[in-house]
């Protein structure tokens, strides 16, 4: 079986986009809806406006240089591509699993000195901006063409990420992955480009990298961009474009508010130099002396023939609803709540906007599981096994939330949680170590318990205690009698009368 240049493919479905595009432009026939009424002209197909509407091909995410000045240069474009990537790495993860304390830290240390959340933070924006990103694990002394083994990750030899956008990147479309799995379909190797800030000419196998990308296109769509895909500002550009030029027009609406008009005879003769030179100086001075003395205490003299005409705005009505609804839009396209977006409060008497970041941060959730959660996982394994740390079975990571609880969440969070633990220690289930870690753990979450070191839990005993007896706590007799004797007196005094004592 021949092989399929998918090179070659990507040609194709770009010239058949051309084709596409010309077609529509000199289409003359028109397309019919369900409903349709020639006599008033409504419906698609019908003698009206709408019907000559349609969707042209304006690919902005094959305009590298546009999109860059776009993210520097525009507030809404670079707040659209890094508020998600911000979001996505805040809070970091917990790691899953039968570590001690000191391990997680060890870990946890290690993460921060290869600044693994910032090196992820940017792999999430450049694949957001150009359609495509990749992250390569950093292994020092290892071929990055080989598969990835982490059992052979000798002591500090993963020694971080490094960041490479689509564009530093060549993707092997004529060597795709054949293994079934996740990555079936997708370029098997990455070369690095030249102009690459490291790795030059590497060839770096699939398993090596984090890949990411921006909106997800259809299979032919994906094929046309080597893969990749669109970038984020690609469907909101018309109206991202419409938001800047409405404000930066409302901006210069402003040196306009208020405009006085001089009329002056022979205007046009002083301008054209019929009267000479010193007429025109005689003008301009003259000009010049009535803007130093504007003002409320000022008086402006004229000459009787002159006249002068003030106008005055200074309300601009529609404009702020014009600027809400555009703001609005651009919400709805980045999926980021306006009081996320603008970084303003939200309207209303009864508004919050907590609903609002709730159901968005429930959003960055499932991104994180989608994009991140098993090369976080690969990337914490490679963190332990560099450290010499070995990973228990069932290891892991959680993504943090990113709703931050407020002083009184914080303490019913806590007290629902102790009282749980310290009842499941009463009742012989865990021990007195695992209590103490386990209000370790409501500390770091609620802010309580933070006096409990580690040294502490160590110090606690392992051993699970007895459960204790039921009933009110008094031994049974040594005679085995139900009623210990002496309990009650009222009782043996009562059996000794009956018995003629």
């Amino acid at each position: 079986m021949s092989k399929v240049s998918v090179r070659g493919v990507a040609r194709s479905v770009r010239a058949e986009n051309r084709r596409a595009l010309k077609a529509v432009q000199r289409e003359t026939k028109r397309t019919t809806d369900s409903f349709q009424n020639f006599a008033l002209g409504l419906g698609i197909g019908t003698n009206n406006l709408t019907s000559g509407n349609h969707y042209g091909y304006n690919p902005m995410t094959r305009q590298r240089v546009e999109l860059e000045w776009a993210h520097r240069g525009s507030f809404i474009a670079g707040v659209g591509v890094d508020i998600i990537a911000d979001d996505m790495t805040r809070e970091g993860v917990d790691i899953i699993g039968q570590l001690t304390p000191e391990q997680v830290a060890l870990i946890d240390e290690r993460a921060t000195t290869l600044r693994i959340w910032n090196k992820l933070c940017s792999t999430i924006k450049w694949a957001r901006l150009y359609g495509g990103a990749i992250a390569v694990l950093l292994i020092e002394g290892q071929d990055y063409s080989t598969p990835l083994r982490i059992d052979r990750v000798g002591p500090d030899q993963f020694r971080g990420l490094l960041v490479l956008d689509r564009w530093l990147v060549s993707p092997s479309l004529n060597d795709l992955v054949t293994d079934i799995g996740p990555d079936m379909g997708l370029p098997k190797f990455y070369t690095v480009d030249i102009a690459a800030p490291a790795l030059r000419g590497v060839k770096v196998h699939h398993s090596r990298c984090l890949r990411l990308q921006g909106d997800e296109l259809p299979y032919w769509q994906a094929v046309a961009e080597n893969l990749w895909g669109a970038s984020v500002l690609d469907r909101p550009w018309d109206r991202m474009t419409g938001f800047d030029a409405a404000t930066t027009g409302a901006s210069q609406q402003v040196h306009k508010s208020y405009l006085r008009y001089f009329k002056i005879e022979k205007y046009r003769d002083i301008l054209g130099g019929l009267g000479g030179p010193q007429a025109y100086r005689g003008l301009m001075e003259m000009v010049a002396a009535m803007r130093l003395f504007a003002s409320n205490e000022g008086i402006t003299l004229i000459d009787a023939k002159d006249d002068m005409v003030t106008t005055q705005a200074s309300t601009f009505s529609g404009i702020a609803d014009v600027l809400l609804q555009l703001g609005q839009h651009l919400s709805g396209n980045f999926q980021i709540p306006l009081v996320r977006l603008f970084g303003q409060s939200p309207a209303g008497l009864t508004s919050t906007g907590e609903s609002d970041l709730k159901t968005y941060y429930d959003g960055i959730r499932k991104r994180q599981v989608q994009d991140l959660l098993v090369m976080v996982t690969i990337i914490y394994r490679l963190i332990a096994q560099s450290l010499r740390i070995k990973v228990p079975d069932g290891f892991g990571v959680s993504f943090r939330p990113l709703w931050q609880m407020d002083e009184p969440q914080k303490a019913e969070v806590a007290a629902k949680d102790t009282q749980t633990v310290t009842s499941v220690h009463e009742a012989a289930v865990i021990s007195d170590r695992t209590l103490l870690r386990e209000l370790q753990n409501i500390a770091r979450r609620t802010g309580r318990f933070t006096s409990i070191t580690d040294e502490m839990v160590e110090a606690a005993s392992d051993e699970i205690p007895e459960p204790e007896p039921d009933g009110d706590g008094i031994d049974p007799p040594p005679d085995g009698s139900a009623t210990p004797p002496g309990t009650d007196t009222e009782s043996n005094e009562l059996d000794a009368l009956a018995a003629g004592k």
